[in-house]
C-alpha cells in the first residue's frame, strides 16, 4: 500500500487551503502526498505565508493550482474547505473520500493589519487542528 493522496479544495487556492496543505504535509510526513487547488488560482495569498511562517511552516514556495491539473490523479481524501453556502466550492469527480469542513475566509475580512492578521491567525489554528486530527484519524 503506498502513500495516501490528499487534495485539499477551495475557491482561489490562495489561503484556506493552501495553510491547510502546509499543515497536512506537517503533520502527514510520509504517510501521505499532499496537493491543493482551486477552481480559480489567486496566487499563494502573502498574509497567509507571513501567519504560517509565524508557526514555523514555509508555504512560499507553494503554487496556486487549478482542480484541472489534478483529474487524472487517484486521489484517496478529497477536502473541502469553503462555505457551500457563501462560496462556488468545486465539485471533484472522485471515488475519494470527501470530506467537508468549512473555516471562514480571513482574506475576505477587513479591519487594521492587526486585525487582519488575527482573522488570518484564528483561520489558521482552525485549521490546524483540523489537520492534526484528520492526519491521526486517517493516515
Amino acid at each position: 500500500m503506498g502513500n495516501k493522496k490528499v487534495l485539499v479544495l477551495c475557491t482561489g487556492n490562495s489561503c484556506r487551503s493552501q495553510m491547510a496543505e502546509g499543515y497536512l504535509r506537517y503533520f502527514a510526513g510520509e504517510k501521505a502526498e499532499v496537493y491543493s487547488a482551486g477552481i480559480e488560482t489567486h496566487g499563494v495569498n502573502s498574509k497567509a505565508i507571513e501567519i504560517m511562517k509565524e508557526d514555523g511552516i514555509d508555504i512560499s514556495h507553494h503554487t496556486s493550482n487549478n482542480i484541472d491539473e489534478y483529474l487524472d490523479i487517484d486521489f484517496d481524501f478529497v477536502i473541502t474547505v469553503c462555505d457551500h453556502a457563501k462560496e462556488n466550492c468545486p465539485y471533484f469527480p472522485t471515488k475519494a473520500t470527501k470530506i467537508h469542513q468549512n473555516f471562514p475566509d480571513p482574506s475576505k475580512e477587513e479591519g487594521t493589519e492587526e486585525e487582519l492578521k488575527e482573522q488570518f491567525r484564528q483561520a489558521r489554528n482552525l485549521i490546524k487542528s483540523f489537520c492534526e486530527k484528520f492526519v491521526k484519524e486517517n493516515l
